[in-house]
């Protein structure tokens, strides 16, 4: 049966962010079961899930508690639609949850599939609010090289990522990028941290400047950078980027689709760092991925000039079939119950010290030349030569061999490009963390073996 849909696989399954001729000759890699911490394979190789599946499963795999939620809901209302003023008990409690612990006065909550589409529908309802408080000409949206917020046109072209622009005329010219915060590759000889950060805000500063305030609409970005390769920012780094926010009256909207849930040592990173958003989209941990489900919360303000549209129009002209989905969200707030009842925060900042100071360590090992991580999250940053910060040639895929060798010694986690990326569940205990840095140490020696 394994053969059989690997072949149907290669034959037929169109995969997003896979080099598509490489797996048309060797096929996928096969999952086929996974149980707390831990996936396997369909040769029956265990694997720690050392990014969480995609920073989704913070909970892990097989419980109990999430599967009998969906199963009750399905029994019970496995669908109603949101549209034309109708709701369903899970996910009209859910909303209310949410707001409940959002960090700061976040008070309505838009439901989504996934982050993709909750940024998506933020873009929108910001061009909405602003035709409502008479400022149209207020389109531009700013996020940062090497950002991600996802994949619709509108939520790609925010992204900073080249290589989802290439090929599809892409990025739409609404959208415009400032500096990616990574101290360690692009700070200045004898530049502190705090120096950096505010060359990183005089920048950001300028490019409104440039591109005309009264133009410029919001500015999207991840508290940490999961598409840049798990990126913290540096010291004073968001101390004077929200500066310039509010210098220019625009508004900010904090992706937390993967910081969300405890995965920084606080229920939001937005707390972690001292944020202050007018919007906040999550997804992922909401429902521990065991189903697609996303949320846009948002301040009073902003559904007031919502409701002011929808007067004139008659209807607010957005949504989605599956949004609010009853299911998903009987799930998301067992999860949530589960995080309460666990102490989701407690118990990754318990675990957190053994995880980060672990991979501290491999700063001695010659491959690596920066870890920064916070939480239960972590960047590995490779580097040819330390001393002067030169990377690797491009075709060394040095990152891909570490990531490699990993897999094959029984951890599953992710290289982007030269840049390593950890978030394990966050239900993972410290002996399990002991495991996981016995092979990141092993697969970091086996690529330094190939590339010395």
């Amino acid at each position: 049966m394994s053969n059989m849909a690997i072949a149907a696989d290669m034959a037929h399954h169109v995969h997003g962010q896979t080099n598509l001729r490489q797996h048309g000759e060797k096929g996928p890699v096969m999952i086929t079961k996974g149980e707390g911490i831990y996936i396997w394979d369909d040769q029956g190789n265990r694997l720690i899930d050392g990014i969480s599946g995609l920073g989704c499963t913070a909970l892990g795999y097989s419980n109990e508690r999430l599967i009998t939620a969906a199963t009750k809901q399905l029994q019970t209302l496995p669908y109603s639609p949101t549209f034309y003023n109708r709701s369903s008990l899970p996910s009209a409690l859910l909303s209310e949850k949410l707001t409940s612990v959002a960090p700061g006065p976040l008070t309505r909550v838009l439901f989504q599939c996934s982050g993709s589409e909750a940024n998506d529908a933020a873009i929108k309802i910001i061009w909405y609010s602003n035709i409502a408080k008479g400022e149209p000409n207020r389109r531009k949206i700013i996020g940062r090289t090497r950002g991600y917020h996802g994949n619709t046109v509108a939520t790609v072209s925010l992204s900073g990522q080249p290589h989802m622009h290439a090929k599809f005329g892409l990025p739409l010219p609404e959208f415009k990028h400032t500096e990616l915060p990574n101290y360690y590759r692009f700070h200045i000889d004898g530049e502190s941290e705090e120096e950096f950060s505010a060359r990183m805000a005089l920048l950001f500063d300028e490019l409104i400047q440039k591109e005309d305030p009264d133009t410029v609409a919001a500015f999207f970005a991840e508290p940490v950078q999961g598409g840049g390769g798990a990126l913290v920012p540096p010291k004073g780094y968001w101390e004077e980027m929200q500066k310039v926010i509010r210098k220019h009256g625009i508004l900010f909207l904090a992706d937390e689709v993967i910081a969300g849930f405890g995965r920084t040592g606080d229920f939001w990173a937005s707390e972690t760092f001292g944020l202050k958003p007018d919007m906040l989209a999550c997804a992922k941990a909401l429902t521990s991925a065991y189903i697609p489900m996303s949320a846009l919360m948002f301040k009073e303000e902003i559904y007031q000039s919502m409701i002011q549209n929808s007067d004139e129009v008659g209807v607010f002209g957005h949504g989605f079939t599956y949004a609010g989905h009853p299911v998903a969200s009987a799930v998301a707030l067992e999860a949530l119950s589960i995080y309460e009842e666990i102490d989701i925060v407690a118990r990754v900042k318990s675990v957190s010290p053994t995880f980060l100071d672990g991979l501290k360590a491999f700063e001695d090992h010659p491959l690596v030349g920066e870890v920064r991580g916070v939480g239960l999250f972590c960047g590995i940053e490779l580097m040819k030569d330390k001393r002067t910060r030169e990377p690797f040639p491009m075709e060394t895929k040095v990152g891909e061999r570490v990531m490699n060798a990993a897999h094959d010694r029984g951890l599953y986690m992710r290289a982007i490009g030269d840049r390593l990326q950890l978030m394990p569940p966050l239900i993972i205990t410290k002996s399990e963390i002991t495991d996981l840095l016995r092979i990141m140490k092993e697969a970091l020696d086996d690529a330094w073996n190939q590339v010395k």
